[in-house]
C-alpha cells in the first residue's frame, strides 16, 4: 500500500515562553514531575504549553483529559507543541483513534526546529507505520522501510488504543508500538527541538485522534 502525506503549515510560532496560539491563559507549568523530562496528563486547567486552534480543517483541543487532533483535509498533517527544547529524548504517548477513515496517520513529532524542519513517527489506523523527515518546506521523506509506510500486526487497528514510543537518541531514530520495535533508522539532520503531536487522515474523512499520558524522558 502507498501512503503520502504533505505538511499543512500550521502557523503556530513560539517566543519565550509565550505560545502565541493557546487558548489558556493559564500560568504555563514546568510539566517536569517524577524525573521526565516533560510530561503532561492533559488534567483539566494544567498548561504545559501546547498550541491549540481551530481553524480551516484541522483542530487542536485540550479536555477531558485528553488533548484531541481533528483533521478534515487528506494527506495534509495537523500538528501541536508545548514550546520546549531537548536534546535526546524517549517519547510515549497513548493514541487512540476516535472516528474517521482507517487510512490515516498519527504520532510523534522530536527535532521540532520550525515548522518545515522536523522528525515525524506515524502509525495508521490500518496498521501501517513510518518514521519521516521534513526539511526546509520539501515534500515528507520517509527514512524507515525503503521508503514507504510499512504494515505492522502490533499497531492496534481501527478505534483502538496504541501506545506509542519513539526515542531520538544521537543520530538513531526508533519507533515502538505497543513495546514492539518496528523501525531504527539512522540520520544526522537534526539534533535538538520540540516535541509534538499529529494527526491526518488519508483518504477523504474527518480523522479524530485522542493523546494521553504523554512523557519525555531522557535515554
Amino acid at each position: 500500500m502507498t501512503k503520502r502525506i504533505t505538511v499543512w503549515l500550521v502557523l503556530c510560532l513560539f517566543a519565550a515562553a509565550v505560545v502565541a496560539c493557546n487558548q489558556n491563559s493559564n500560568e504555563l507549568l514546568p510539566c517536569n514531575e517524577n524525573g521526565s523530562l516533560f510530561r503532561d496528563d492533559f488534567s483539566d486547567g494544567r498548561n504545559c504549553g501546547w498550541a491549540t486552534y481551530d481553524r480551516g480543517g484541522g483542530k487542536v483541543e485540550i479536555a477531558n483529559g485528553v488533548l484531541t487532533v481533528t483533521s478534515s483535509q487528506p494527506n495534509q498533517i495537523w500538528w501541536t507543541n508545548p514550546g520546549r527544547e531537548f536534546e535526546d529524548v524517549v517519547m510515549r504517548v497513548q493514541a487512540k483513534q476516535v472516528s474517521g477513515p482507517d487510512d490515516n496517520a498519527f504520532g510523534l513529532i522530536c527535532r521540532y526546529q520550525n515548522e518545515r524542519n522536523f522528525y515525524l513517527f506515524l502509525v495508521s489506523g490500518d496498521g501501517f507505520y513510518v518514521i519521516a523527515k521534513y526539511q526546509s518546506g520539501a515534500a515528507v521523506q520517509y527514512i524507515s522501510g525503503n521508503g514507504q509506510f510499512q504494515y505492522s500486526d502490533a499497531i492496534n487497528q481501527g478505534v483502538a488504543l496504541n501506545d506509542v514510543e519513539a526515542s531520538c537518541i544521537a543520530n538513531q531514530l526508533t519507533l515502538r508500538v505497543n513495546g514492539i520495535l518496528l523501525a531504527t533508522v539512522n540520520d544526522p539532520t537534526f539534533v535538538a527541538g520540540d516535541v509534538g503531536l499529529g494527526a491526518s487522515p488519508l483518504e477523504p474523512g474527518t480523522t479524530v485522534i485522542e493523546f494521553d499520558d504523554f512523557a519525555v524522558t531522557a535515554p
